[in-house]
C-alpha cells in the first residue's frame, strides 16, 4: 500500500508532462508572439529556441519529444510495482506492455492520416507516437528482466554500439563510414531499404527503424530515474535524491556535449550524444519539478499543466482531428483584428491555447482520461 501511495504523490510527473505538451499545444507560438510584440534580445533568443534545428545541433524545441519519452520511462517502475501489488501475473504485465507499445504505433499511423489515404504505398508508418511506443516497450521489457547494473551495461552498450555502427559501417549508397548526413548516413539507408510506405523526408525518416534503437536508452534513462525516486533507503531523503539527480543530470549533459565533438548532437539520427545531452536536461527538469511539487509540496500553480499532462495523448491526437483553430477564430478573431499587427500573433495564440485547455479541463472535471 505504501508503494501505491508513493506513486500517487508523484504529481510532478503530470505537471512536467503538461509543461512539455504545452509547447506542442501552442506554447511555442506564444513565445514567438511575445518576441514580435516585445522585440528584444531575450525574447528573440527564446523565440529562436521554439523551432527544431534543421539537422545537427540543439534547440529547446528538440527536447519536447525525448522529454515525453523520458517521463514515460519514469512512470514505469511505479506502474510495474502497482501491477504486482494487485497480483497481476507476469504474463499479464507483458501483455499490457506490448499492447501499450503497439497501440501507440497504431495511433501514430492514424495521426499520419491513415483514414485520409487508405493507401499503404503512400502511408507513412514512422511517427512520434510509434517511436515512443516501441522505445518504451523495449525499455520496459529490458527493465522487467534485468537488474540495475545489467541495465546500465545494456544502455552503455547500445549507445556505444550505435556510435560505432554509424562511425565505421558505411551505407552502401552513401559517402563512406562516418557520414552523418541525411543523404549518406546508414540510418537513412536502412529506412529506405526496410521501412514500408512513405518516408517523412523521402530519403530519411526522423522516426525510422534504426534510430529507434538508441531511443530505447532515452526510455531507460527515465526508468533509472523512476527506480531511484522509488528507492526506499535509510538516510536517502527526498532532498538528497534531488541532489543526486542534479549531479547525474549535469554529468549526462557534459558527456553528451563532449561526445558531440565526434558524434554530433542530432535529433533526426537520435545520436548517442543527443540521448545523453537531452537525457541530462530531462533529469534536471524532472529534479526541479520533483523538488518544488513533491518535496516542498508547492502545488497550487500546477493545475494548468496537470490538466494537460493527464490527457497528453488526447490533446496530441485531438489537435490532429479537431479544428481548435476554427473555434479559436470564432471567439477571438474579431478582437485580434482590432489589435496592432505586432500583437495579433500573441493574442491569437493565447486564444488557441485557451480553447484547447478548456477542452482538456472539461475532460479533467468529468474524470475522462485517455489511458493507453
Amino acid at each position: 500500500m505504501k508503494k501505491q501511495e508513493n506513486f500517487q504523490r508523484l504529481q510532478s510527473l503530470d505537471a512536467l508532462r503538461g509543461f512539455d505538451m504545452f509547447f506542442i499545444m501552442g506554447g511555442g507560438t506564444i513565445v514567438v508572439g511575445l518576441s514580435t510584440l516585445f522585440p528584444n534580445a531575450f525574447f528573440n533568443m527564446l523565440a529562436g529556441q521554439m523551432e527544431h534545428v534543421k539537422w545537427e545541433g540543439f534547440a529547446c524545441y528538440d527536447m519536447i519529444f525525448p522529454l515525453f519519452l523520458f517521463i514515460a520511462g519514469i512512470s514505469f517502475p511505479f506502474s510495474l510495482a502497482k501491477q504486482r501489488e494487485r497480483h497481476h501475473s507476469e504474463s499479464k504485465i507483458y501483455k499490457n506492455i506490448i499492447r501499450r507499445g503497439l497501440t501507440l504505433v497504431l495511433f501514430g499511423i492514424i495521426y499520419n492520416g491513415f483514414f485520409a489515404h487508405l493507401d499503404f504505398a503512400t502511408q507513412r508508418f514512422g511517427s512520434v507516437l510509434g517511436r515512443i511506443g516501441l522505445a518504451w516497450m523495449f525499455g520496459a521489457l529490458i527493465f522487467m528482466n534485468t537488474k540495475t547494473l545489467t541495465r546500465l551495461i545494456i544502455t552503455a552498450a547500445i549507445l556505444i554500439g550505435y556510435w560505432l555502427l554509424l562511425a565505421f559501417v558505411p551505407a552502401p549508397d552513401g559517402n563512406g563510414a562516418g557520414c552523418f548526413t541525411m543523404e549518406g548516413s546508414l540510418v537513412g539507408y536502412v529506412d529506405r531499404m526496410i521501412m514500408p510506405g512513405k518516408l517523412y523526408h523521402d530519403i530519411h525518416d526522423p522516426e525510422g527503424l534504426l534510430s529507434t534503437i538508441p531511443a530505447i536508452c532515452t526510455a531507460l534513462l527515465g526508468m533509472f530515474t523512476g527506480e531511484f525516486i522509488k528507492l526506499q533507503k535509510e538516510g536517502l531523503t527526498p532532498c538528497k535524491k534531488v541532489v543526486y539527480l542534479v549531479i547525474a543530470g549535469i554529468a549526462l549533459v557534459v558527456i553528451g556535449k563532449v561526445w558531440s565533438f565526434v558524434f554530433p548532437l542530432n535529433k533526426n539520427l537520435w545520436t548517442s550524444s543527443f540521448v545523453c545531452f537531452v537525457g541530462g536536461w530531462s533529469t534536471l527538469l524532472f529534479a526541479l519539478f520533483y523538488y518544488i511539487i513533491d518535496v516542498k509540496n508547492i502545488r497550487k500553480w500546477t493545475l494548468f499543466f496537470t490538466v494537460i499532462g493527464m490527457n497528453s495523448i488526447t490533446i496530441y491526437m485531438a489537435q490532429r482531428i479537431i479544428n481548435f483553430r476554427y473555434t479559436s477564430d470564432f471567439f477571438f478573431s474579431g478582437l485580434v483584428k482590432l489589435l496592432p499587427e505586432d500583437a495579433q500573433l500573441l493574442v491569437s495564440s493565447l486564444g488557441y491555447v485557451a480553447v484547447s485547455w478548456l477542452f482538456l479541463y472539461f475532460l479533467y472535471r468529468q474524470k475522462i482520461f485517455l489511458k493507453v
